[in-house]
């Protein structure tokens, strides 16, 4: 007798057919298994994230929560709590690193570090560096001072077609325009935190930017209106417009804020720092006017050098202003600079070694008494390239350190001199990179 088949049919009232009676008698007889209730997953459905501005909510009341924590079982120094401020919310272009780093401004502010050591001028130094200031000097000029020659001109029909572009008579703004920067200059000035007008993010890209600038009065912004509109200009405008902002409302800011608390703010540190971002717009509106004014101060110097030495600058912009501040006439504040610079190591062209070593040999027939600073700068530029030197050279850097003598730095410059190679020696092969003028 053959094997029963099962049948697939069964007595199922769902099922619209009955099974056979033969069927349904064995089915009734026999133990059945119970049927399993499959649950399958829809497709269409997807696994939801939280976005970015819920988790940073999330994260806030995280952090929030750790401090209320930490005051209560006495592990925090301060009893009152600190809030999380950030400075604003930049453009699209600004990266997610920028973000993070404002957002690390509350915390560098509450736990009380600065990013440059405090500057402790001793009296001797100042009266040797004031030695070699230009008592001449041209007086600094801003924007203010630059727009109101502009008006003048166009007034008065003499400003030339070239800067015509440049250049638009307040009369011919619209009178709405001009109330509305208006407004945006008492923001700027008591801003502290937070978004900043849309109007006021929109300069960069305006022809006359200047004159729109001009409106906003930056000499009575707020230093954190300074450090976001830094941001602003340096992420938007070309080297060349860059250039023109650092100049005429960065740098003043810098120096008046100097002269007047002898430290320099946060934000207008971090502005300095942002500026960066255009190497070519900072040397030439910042570092190279600092050299050529002749009165830069020796607390100005070292806070200025010492954005240089804690960020990374492209060899090449730094080349060109070691060329440009060897080639100038010398004051205290470029010897700062030039040991900035020299300590971080470039592989330099040959040319500009050269122009360094001529910068310090002009001194030979200088009867002055040198401040430490020039010995300083020496002895940095010879550990440094003491092997890129030709014999001539040594020679005659021999010769200035028997003019020029510092009881404790010249002996080790001489004996830098003695036991290095020259350039182009045996052993000491001249790289590739650095055999062009």
């Amino acid at each position: 007798m053959g094997k029963h088949k099962k049948s697939k049919l069964r007595s199922d009232p769902l099922v619209g057919r009955p099974a056979p009676l033969t069927d349904q008698i064995l089915e009734d007889t026999s133990v059945r298994a119970p049927g399993r209730t499959k649950v399958r997953e829809r497709q269409g459905d997807e696994i939801k994230f939280v976005d970015d501005k819920l988790s940073k909510k999330i994260l806030k009341q995280a952090r929030e929560q750790q401090e209320e924590l930490e005051e209560e079982h006495g592990t925090v120094s301060n009893k009152k709590k600190k809030k999380t401020v950030t400075l604003g919310a930049g453009t699209s272009q600004d990266s997610e690193d920028e973000d993070l780093e404002d957002e690390d401004f509350p915390a560098l502010r509450a736990a009380g570090e600065d990013l440059y050591e405090t500057v402790e001028v001793n009296e001797d130094d100042e009266e040797a560096l004031a030695m070699f200031m230009s008592h001449d000097a041209p007086a600094r000029r801003t924007l203010a001072d630059i727009i109101q020659e502009k008006i003048t001109e166009k007034q008065t029909e003499i400003q030339s077609q070239m800067s015509d572009n440049m250049s638009v008579n307040m009369q011919q703004l619209d009178e709405r325009v001009i109330n509305m920067y208006q407004q945006i200059s008492d923001i700027l000035s008591k801003y502290r935190s937070g978004k900043l007008p849309k109007a006021f993010k929109i300069i960069p890209a305006l022809n006359n930017w200047e004159q729109i600038l001009y409106l906003t009065k930056p000499e009575e912004w707020s230093a954190a209106s300074v450090y976001q509109a830094t941001r602003i200009f340096a992420s938007n405008l070309n080297a060349k417009m860059a250039q023109r902002f650092f100049n005429l409302v960065l740098l003043p800011r810098i120096r008046d804020d100097i002269a007047e608390y002898k430290k320099l703010n946060f934000h207008l540190y971090q502005a300095l720092r942002k500026s960066l971002f255009k190497p070519a717009a900072f040397f030439k509106g910042i570092l190279l006017p600092l050299c050529e004014s002749g009165t830069t101060t020796l607390r100005e110097a070292i806070i200025v050098a010492s954005v240089l030495a804690k960020n990374s600058i492209p060899m090449l912009h730094s080349a060109a202003a070691l060329l440009k501040i060897a080639e100038m006439d010398y004051n205290g504040a470029n010897s700062i600079f030039l040991r900035s610079l020299l300590d971080k190591k470039y592989a330099l062209p040959f040319r500009v070694i050269d122009a360094v070593v001529y910068h310090f040999l002009r001194f030979v027939n200088d009867k002055r008494q040198l401040p430490v600073l020039w010995h300083q700068s020496l002895l940095t530029f010879i550990q440094r390239y003491k092997e890129d030197l030709s014999s001539e050279q040594k020679d005659s850097l021999m010769e200035l350190l028997r003019v020029h003598v510092h009881e404790q730095i010249t002996p080790e410059i001489r004996r830098e001199l003695v036991n290095s190679k020259c350039r182009g020696e045996e052993g000491n092969p001249v790289p590739q990179e650095m055999q062009f003028d």
